[in-house]
């Protein structure tokens, strides 16, 4: 038996030798890890960078309605999530097995990806409207998998070992994500183009022309996901049962979370934070959910692009981590986050000032004035290039904001209570998820424009801005 000093008790309590682990990375973990790393291709290919925005350029036909669309939907998903999910991370340990309800989740994820494939422009598969509710019940079911996943990292892992586990899942998230992206743009997008080492034709006779490049990474997700989650059923421990009927865990679950945040009102500096980053975080989401869609309506990327714009700014958003890492070593975590907040707000005013024949709002450009700036089969014009330097900016400062927001919670919080403060931070990341695509979808009403829309992410910055401004503490250690 070995001891830790549990979370906000100050008493030492009996960690079962099992669950504190060997601080090796075992099959259990490593299949932890897997099946995080094969769920995010689901993000990178449908969500942000390929499906959705073919849907609402393509299928919907109005780049202006298709984003009026889908921030609708989301809006929806964020609205029944908020109500749920917290719910269910408070009572995850009353319910015991996770595996039994992972399992169920991704039966019903798999073919509700693949069925994707039948989002057809031409009105003869499946209409917009069954796209929307599959993908909306996708995103709340993932939201699902993310909290028992989760909760399944001690018992996969060992405490000792679990950061191990947790590093490796972002590892194989990025690394699947971008692996998927590569290999759709070499087999269905880029032949024909005349580079070197790329097939003359797309593979298995995918016809660009009825957009097949675009839909075929739905069954490509889907695959990727049901190969990957097959270790952990086989090799990751479950949580024992518990015997605690299903919704006598979710009441005491629920006691709880409000417990929890009432408890709050006693840090006044951290609950600042927490409310500033529901704001902020909503905000940096929906640059990451509806720059794809302003990219495809606006600048009229097609689905070579978009690969490509995937591919770059995912490799680039690496250095999102060690940018975030210098930033809270020379300034301290809370201007490290106030520094990527106004960032991303110079990031989203540089967005909607950019369209094909503009730079910047006040720069008229045209294409057929100007030679291009190479002779590739892509971003050959300067908006473009600009546009993807704006992503580039994007991409860093908000993966930055991740890490630097953790290290700001962890120095505004007791080292004791830090257990539960973590449970709050959760809690603010999906208690107004819904916020940012209302916004979205107000804009896009209001204005009809795509411009109208994006822009309104700016009042969540810079409410979570302005919020940072009234926490002390999180400085620079010396």
């Amino acid at each position: 038996m070995s001891t830790v000093e549990a979370s906000g008790s100050g008493a030492s309590l009996p960690i079962d030798a099992e669950l504190m682990g060997n601080g090796k990375l075992g099959r259990g973990g490593v299949s932890w890890s897997l099946f995080e790393g094969a769920r995010n291709p689901y993000v990178i290919l449908i969500t942000i960078y390929i499906f959705i925005p073919y849907v609402a350029a393509t299928m919907v036909g109005d780049p202006v309605r298709g984003q009026e669309i889908v921030s609708r939907w989301s809006q929806y998903s964020g609205w029944f999530i908020m109500a749920t999910a917290p719910f269910l991370g408070a009572s995850i340990d009353r319910l015991g097995r996770r595996k039994t309800w992972l399992a169920l989740a991704t039966i019903l994820m798999v073919p509700m990806m693949a069925s994707l494939w039948w989002a057809k422009a031409d009105g003869t598969g499946i209409s917009v409207l069954t796209v929307m509710i599959l993908t909306t019940l996708i995103g709340v079911l993932f939201t699902y998998t993310e909290v028992l996943h989760n909760s399944l990292l001690v018992r996969a892992a060992g405490i000792s070992a679990a950061h191990k586990a947790s590093g490796l899942a972002l590892a194989l998230g990025n690394g699947l994500a971008l692996l998927a992206l590569a290999f759709t743009a070499w087999a269905f997008a880029l032949p024909g183009s005349g580079l070197p080492f790329v097939p003359e034709a797309p593979l298995f006779g995918l016809d660009p022309k009825l957009h097949e490049p675009s839909r075929i990474v739905a069954p490509m997700a889907a695959l990727v996901f049901a190969i990957g989650a097959i270790p952990l059923f086989l090799f990751t421990p479950d949580a024992k049962p518990t015997g605690i009927p299903i919704f006598t865990a979710l009441a005491d679950g629920a006691r709880d979370l409000k417990r929890m945040v009432l408890g709050m009102k006693n840090h006044r500096d951290a609950a600042i934070f927490l409310v500033s980053r529901m704001f902020y975080v909503d905000g940096m989401t929906a640059i990451l959910l509806y720059a794809g869609i302003y990219a495809t309506g606006v600048m009229k990327w097609g689905a070579l692009e978009m690969l490509m714009y995937g591919i770059i700014l995912s490799i680039l958003a690496v250095l999102g981590g060690f940018v975030g890492r210098w930033l809270d070593a020379g300034l301290g975590p809370r201007r490290a986050v106030q520094i990527e907040i106004f960032m991303s707000l110079l990031g989203i005013i540089a967005t909607i000032g950019m369209a094909p024949d503009q730079i910047l709002y006040f720069w008229a450009y045209d294409p057929s004035m100007h030679a291009p700036m190479w002779n590739g089969p892509f971003f050959r014009t300067l908006p473009e290039w600009i546009f993807l330097l704006i992503g580039f900016s994007n991409a860093v400062f908000i993966t930055a904001h991740y890490a630097s927001s953790r290290t700001l919670l962890v120095r505004l919080t007791p080292p004791e209570q830090t257990g539960a403060f973590f449970g709050v931070y959760a809690l603010s990341g999906t208690a107004t998820i819904w916020l940012g695509s209302m916004l979205v979808n107000l804009g896009t009403n209001i204005f009809q424009s795509q411009q109208g829309g994006f822009g309104m992410i700016i009042i969540l910055l810079a409410i979570g801005f302005i919020g940072l401004l009234f926490v002390r503490g999180g400085d620079r250690q010396v």
